[in-house]
């Protein structure tokens, strides 16, 4: 029993880091993509771009350190992508998300579960 404990301790773990880290990666995107909209379409300054700059860099990084082929991290990375992104539209852009946004959004990050917890000892 203690066994079956310390495995699931060390999934749960794994999970968790992974998580936090397609968390991370989709910041870095959004940051990076935000920054320009905001000086492309309300006149903000130019110093902007180099911030976003370094976001983008930041994002292809990260995208590297998943522990995944990278098809599958894109395809897994895009549920918490969406996720992220409709946080982003509640908290900076102060928009609730619909029915709708939520009901994608909870589509999108079942498939992306069903994805990322794939045996990975199919033959």
């Amino acid at each position: 029993m203690r066994t079956i404990n310390i495995c699931i301790e060390g999934m749960m773990i794994e999970l968790t880091k992974t998580a936090a880290l397609f968390a991370l990666t989709a910041v870095a995107e959004i940051v990076g993509c935000y920054l320009p909209w905001l000086v492309l379409k309300q006149g903000k300054s130019l110093w902007l771009l180099l911030p976003a700059a370094g976001a983008l860099v930041l994002f292809a990084c990260l995208l590297t350190l998943h522990p995944s082929a990278a098809g599958r991290t894109y395809a897994t990375y895009c549920g918490r992508y969406i996720a992220i992104a409709l946080v982003w539209l509640w908290v900076v852009d102060c928009i609730v998300p619909s029915q709708w946004d939520l009901a994608g959004t909870s589509a999108e990050l079942i498939g992306m579960i069903i994805i990322a917890l794939q045996p990975t000892d199919i033959t």
